[in-house]
């Protein structure tokens, strides 16, 4: 689905990601790479090929669009180096051209020496690619740039006949700042109430749907 926002062509993709054609400029937050290897760690029976699976996604979306840079807005990593950062490392090596940027987040604990052996271009705040501002976290304070965000897991319950409903990702877009949804499959979902003037888009298996 392509979208306007603050006067630029935006295409949203039904795998949790934003595509900026006049940068190319490929956007996604909370990937959460070592979640699973981490639950495993603490005795959580958890899949290891759910790491995987996320990375098969992007990099379908790397060859779909070929941006020249990639941006992640925060929780690229859940937690410390374990197995699935390994698996991450032997992926990006498949992309050696394209340049990764990463705004950090609150689960990514990595320390420098990794980041940078990794390839990754880190940002501890925030990134001005005007006329947006890329952050993490929700903003806490006006901006001169519309803000886009992650970290919160945006989520929308969707309501059908005879009172069923389903709770789906969604990308929102408010006033001043948007929030992408998590990219990582393995991540629960924060409904947002919506206010006046703001604009969802829902994410069903098949397609993205204005809501």
């Amino acid at each position: 689905m392509t979208i306007t926002c603050s006067g630029e062509t935006l295409i949203l993709n039904i795998e949790r990601a934003i595509f900026w054609p006049n940068q190319q400029l490929l956007i996604i937050s909370d990937l959460h790479i070592g979640k699973a290897a981490h639950f495993r760690k603490h005795g959580i029976q958890v899949p290891s090929t759910l790491g995987d699976q996320d990375l098969q996604r992007l990099a379908g979306l790397i060859e779909l669009y070929k941006p020249s840079t990639v941006l992640i807005t925060g929780d690229l990593f859940h937690d410390q180096l374990n197995s699935d950062v390994d698996l991450f490392s032997a992926w990006k090596s498949s992309f050696s051209a394209t340049r990764f940027l990463l705004i950090k987040g609150n689960h990514d604990k990595l320390i420098d020496k990794d980041y940078k052996d990794l390839g990754i271009e880190v940002y501890e705040e925030e990134m001005i690619f005007p006329p947006f501002r890329f952050i993490h976290d929700r903003p806490d304070a006006a901006s001169e740039y519309y803000t886009i965000s992650g970290h919160i897991h945006p989520g929308l319950r969707i309501y059908g006949k005879a009172r069923q409903s389903l709770n789906l990702p969604c990308f929102y877009f408010g006033a001043s700042y948007a929030v992408l949804p998590a990219f990582s499959a393995f991540t629960g979902l924060s409904m947002i109430k919506p206010q006046p003037g703001d604009r969802f888009y829902a994410i069903t298996p098949n397609r993205i749907i204005a809501v």
